[in-house]
């Protein structure tokens, strides 16, 4: 087992990845990721997009570790899509209809409507243009959109996010500037503990987090499964925590 320690959602979370993950599935993406970026011979963008609560933030991380741990002769980077959330003032000013019931958008933070499609879709639209793009990034402490921004120039960029190969109308342009992407699959019975257990973690009490988990989680993680499309690699997150290719 190789066991890794990274900040997701704000909070440190221990991880860990079997060998034969490593040996069979994740080497062999990087160094298929590696041949890509030869072929094209500019900077190639892979999506790593999959339900809440399934672990793509911590193997995002992970997996940017082990490309750097390779020696391989490109940079590697990997960034999320939680800086593009709409500011809480907007989320707090517009409404969405659910369950027959127009609420504030903030009620639902995380759908895919809570999101600004138009920013990210410039954004990465940018990478396939510019050598250093300044991305946005999300504040936990406030959970807010922050103020700051990191430099994006690698080689290879991963971006990890829900909805990066959701079919619906604007979301499915993302992938005309996508060279690789890669999406896992799982049960919501497999994620649901996880989805709980991570809210609690943020200050919710119990039934909050089960609340939340009905409410957002659940019917993010529903739509992500059911209508993303078919991704270049896929993953299965199976009951034991383990990841699978399928």
């Amino acid at each position: 087992m190789i066991h890794k320690q990274y900040k997701v959602t704000g909070h440190l979370i221990d991880v860990s990845y079997t060998e034969k993950e490593v040996n069979e599935i994740f080497k062999p993406l990087l160094e298929k990721l590696v041949k890509l970026r030869k072929e094209k011979d500019e900077r190639i963008i892979v999506y790593l997009a999959a339900p809440p609560g399934a672990g793509k933030t911590s193997l995002s991380l992970f997996l940017e570790d082990l490309y750097k741990e390779q020696g391989y002769p490109y940079t590697f980077q990997s960034v999320a899509m939680d800086g593009f959330h709409h500011y809480n003032d907007y989320l707090n000013q517009h409404t969405v209809v659910r369950n027959g019931r127009e609420d504030p958008l903030i009620k639902y933070k995380g759908i895919p409507e809570s999101f600004d499609l138009s920013a990210l879709k410039e954004k990465i639209k940018a990478l396939t243009q510019y050598r250093q793009v300044n991305w946005p990034t999300y504040d936990r402490a406030s959970h807010d959109v922050s103020q700051e921004t990191i430099p994006v120039d690698a080689d290879i960029v991963l971006i990890e996010g829900n909805y990066l190969l959701l079919e619906k109308v604007g979301w499915n342009e993302l992938t005309e500037y996508c060279d690789y992407n890669i999406f896992i699959q799982t049960n919501l019975s497999d994620i649901e503990d996880r989805l709980i257990n991570r809210k609690q973690l943020g200050g919710a009490t119990q039934t909050e987090a089960v609340n939340h988990y009905e409410q957002t989680d659940k019917v993010n993680a529903e739509l992500v499964l059911s209508y993303s499309a078919k991704a270049d690699m896929t993953l299965e997150l199976t009951s034991d925590g383990q990841l699978r290719k399928i």
